[in-house]
């Protein structure tokens, strides 16, 4: 083949493709726990020769290398490992096999398109630099970007170009979200603790009960969220859990805990949110006398998209006529690849998983097995612009 061409894959490897992504599907694994996950893709990955397989990065993380034969750049291609605490409810056949856990958010599929991709430069090396497809352990907690960067082992494969998808319903199928700038918002957990002192029902006052702070804590830290998407002060707050006392009849309750999110469009957006929610936090505790402990929890920075290399991917979309535009970008959700934009130009785009489909983390959401070749089409176009092939 010629340096200008793009390599495909023919319908029987797609469909190995879509075999295998079920196959994970049955067998989903949570952020930390993803040890036979990682070891399904190393013996996949294996198979298609790699210049270099890197295994336990950052925990279970997996990294192949394929060299070309000229210098030239390393063009990263990111993927994730985790599934969700979720049980799943939808009925296909390759349904998780594995109680309260389910890969609800697709990045089995992810997976898949990156496997594609391996078997594609197993075939066709880079013409100059390299290529290495990185699978993510931990993405679902905001720790695995973070821990796979500080691996000694990651300055083997420190990148130049950074590049992810995620699939999103609510788009249409097999159309792109791209702009540059924000992506992905900031957010965190965090769990307050309230702590003061049990009492008899029949005589509360000679407690300290966290009632009256943790009812009144609740709007009060809702009410911090401000402005839509777009808004350079976007901020959101919502409360996820509130637990109080024990449960029984004849006990006025003497601690409380309440867990919250917090969202923002920006890092230094978050800061000042964190400011806001921790002082309305130590104002409740001192008015009702009690005890207070603040932590914070799966923190994700936000996700910045570098200018060229969205052009980048943006012309790769364009040769492969994937229609694509910026709706849909920023998204309040959050991912940790922003973390990988500190040592490289990154850019992150959403694939349409199409309109009439459950969300992500619903109970029962399923990648859509077309956005395989898809996702395929996007990444072999963009490695063969930056890199070409032998």
């Amino acid at each position: 083949m010629t340096v200008n061409d793009t390599p495909r894959l023919d319908a029987a490897a797609l469909a190995d493709l879509t075999a295998w992504r079920r196959a994970l599907h049955r067998q989903p694994e949570l952020s930390g726990q993803e040890a036979a996950t990682a070891a399904r893709v190393a013996e996949r990955l294996e198979r298609t020769r790699p210049d270099a397989l890197l295994t336990g990065l950052g925990g279970h993380g997996v990294a192949a290398v394929y060299e070309g034969a000229a210098s030239g750049p390393t063009l990263l291609l990111r993927c994730e490992l985790d599934a969700l605490p979720i049980e799943e409810t939808g009925t296909p056949d390759w349904r998780s096999t594995v109680p309260g856990k389910g890969h609800l958010c697709g990045h089995d599929g992810h997976m898949a398109i990156l496997a594609g991709m391996a078997e594609l430069l197993g075939r066709h090396r880079p013409c100059r630099g390299r290529a290495v497809l990185l699978f993510q352990p931990s993405e679902e907690d905001g720790q695995g970007a973070a821990a796979v960067i500080a691996d000694p082992a990651f300055a083997r494969i420190a990148p130049d170009w950074a590049f992810a998808l995620h699939n999103m319903p609510g788009l249409p199928l097999g159309h792109a979200a791209l702009r540059s700038g924000p992506a992905a918002c900031a957010s965190r957990g965090m769990r307050i603790a309230l702590t003061g002192r049990t009492a008899h029902a029949s005589q509360p006052e000679t407690g300290r009960s966290p009632m009256a702070a943790i009812s009144a804590l609740m709007p009060a830290l809702t009410a911090l969220g401000a402005g839509g998407i777009e808004d350079p002060e976007f901020a959101l707050v919502t409360v996820t859990h509130a637990r109080m006392g024990a449960p029984a009849f004849g006990i006025a309750p003497g601690e409380a805990e309440l867990f919250v999110t917090l969202r923002s469009l920006t890092d230094a957006r978050m800061a000042g949110l964190v400011e806001q929610a921790e002082a309305l936090a130590r104002q409740a505790a001192e008015h009702h006398g009690l005890g207070l402990a603040i932590t914070h929890h799966d923190v994700f920075r936000h996700c910045e998209n570098d200018a060229e290399a969205v052009a980048r991917l943006a012309a790769a979309l364009e040769a492969e006529a994937v229609p694509h535009g910026p709706r849909g970008q920023p998204m309040r959700a959050s991912e940790d690849f922003g973390r990988f934009a500190d040592g490289a130009k990154a850019a992150l785009m959403l694939l349409g998983a199409g309109r009439d489909r459950p969300d992500l983390h619903n109970p029962d959401y399923d990648f859509p097995d077309a956005l395989i070749e898809t996702g395929l089409r996007c990444f072999a176009r963009l490695t063969g612009d930056m890199l070409g092939y032998g």
